[in-house]
């Protein structure tokens, strides 16, 4: 499986734990704990695949960017969580740094 699926999966299953993270109110909750981490096992396994073929420091810009601005859009619809126009902007920068990963550097396997 390419390198791009493991780390689709890696971030889906980070973004689930971090936003179950609020729901389990200190790991008082018992299923949203559980939840928390399945995720971070899981998604730290399909990441570890991931480095098998890309470089760590590319690999966590991806990871990294895609999973803060999916862990805001679930903040925004599920937990009602409005972003202000910095951090907008913010994320709109950090996915352009991911867009530039993605298609001009030649350190990433494609």
């Amino acid at each position: 499986m390419p390198a791009y699926i493991y780390l689709a999966l890696a971030i889906v299953f980070e973004v689930v734990a971090t936003s179950a993270m609020k729901a389990c109110d200190g790991f008082t909750k018992l299923v949203p704990t559980l939840i928390v981490v399945v995720g971070y096992v899981v998604s730290f396994y399909f990441f570890s695949i991931v480095l098998r073929t890309m470089p760590v420091g590319v690999a966590y810009a991806i990871w990294g960017g895609l999973g803060v601005v999916l862990v805001t859009l679930i903040g925004v619809f599920l937990y009602g969580q409005t972003p202000d126009l910095p951090a907008i902007l913010g994320m709109g920068l950090i996915m352009s740094g991911v867009c530039v990963i993605n298609y001009f550097s030649k350190t990433i396997v494609h």
